[in-house]
């Protein structure tokens, strides 16, 4: 009896262990490879439980979501032979867990592939490019952005790593500290004779704009004045005319209306004015 109840113990031992052998859990984000004597067999993408061949297979994790891989800073010559300091990164995820194993291995074999297609793309297409062109925030910048993350994208698409690059980025680009000085003096100098051009070309245009509007301020009043003097003697002709129009209707009343005229300019400050009594004015004047 105890040798039966010893051995129904030892099965049900082995039966928990050759169970819990046989099962596996996926967790959210997460791949698992089923490998089979270290080869890869199948993928399991979706959460939950699972199972494989106790002793026989086994599994490895990797991760489902995307991530982000910081390259080492690392020194490239540019197309107008400066040296620089670039630091970039790289977005990607692993879209073939089969392949993935096979070619890589794991996490760290892939990145460093991806490391050393990104270094060669960094170094070939910023060789093609001045440093002017690489440090400016211009769509140039952006430009090399996508063309490295596209060349990074066909290399490893070639090599075949069950690999997707989403994005390669440069984060800085920076000198190496002993050509850092005299780029600046360098940038400061050719910063101060560009605004000294723009200064003297400014007043160049100032000067210009100031003599044009002169001129045409003379030429207006120039103009304004020979147009009044135009009018006023047009006035003065017209006026004429009437005056010669009415007078020859009857000189008589235009006598007197042209005296009546002189008396209202003659008398307006009340002067004093002596003038013979029996003189055609003063008749007037007094009424007679």
């Amino acid at each position: 009896m105890k040798t039966k109840h010893w051995s129904i113990i030892a099965a049900v031992i082995l039966l928990l262990i050759v169970g819990a052998g046989s099962m596996f859990i996926v967790k959210e984000g997460e791949y698992k490879v089923v490998l089979r004597f270290g080869e890869a067999i199948r993928t399991v993408k979706s959460p939950g439980l699972n199972f494989k061949l106790p002793f026989i297979e086994n599994t490895t994790a990797l991760p489902k979501y995307q991530m982000t891989m910081e390259s080492s800073p690392g020194q490239i010559l540019t197309k107008d032979k400066k040296p620089i300091i670039v630091d970039n990164y790289t977005i990607w995820r692993i879209v073939d867990p089969e392949k993935f194993i096979k070619t890589v291995h794991n996490v760290s074999g892939g990145t460093q592939r991806i490391d050393e297609a990104v270094y060669n793309s960094v170094r070939r297409k910023l060789s093609e490019v001045n440093y002017d062109a690489i440090i400016s925030e211009n769509t140039e910048r952006g430009n090399i952005n996508d063309e490295i993350t596209n060349d990074v994208i066909t290399t490893l698409q070639r090599d075949d790593y069950g690999i997707q690059i989403v994005d390669v980025r440069i984060k800085r680009t920076d000198l190496p500290e002993g050509n850092k000085q005299s780029v600046y003096n360098r940038m400061i100098s050719d910063r101060e004779s560009m605004a000294a051009r723009y200064l003297s070309e400014g007043d160049e245009e100032s000067r210009k704009m100031t003599s044009k509007a002169d001129r045409t301020a003379n030429e207006l009043l120039a103009q304004a004045e020979a147009d009044a003097k135009k009018i006023v003697a047009e006035g003065e002709k017209e006026a004429a005319v009437i005056y010669n129009k009415a007078y020859g209707k009857d000189p008589q009343f235009y006598n007197l209306y042209r005296t009546l005229e002189s008396y209202i300019v003659t008398m307006k400050n009340q002067p004093v004015i002596m003038m013979p009594i029996d003189s055609p004015y003063a008749k007037i004047l007094l009424g007679q």
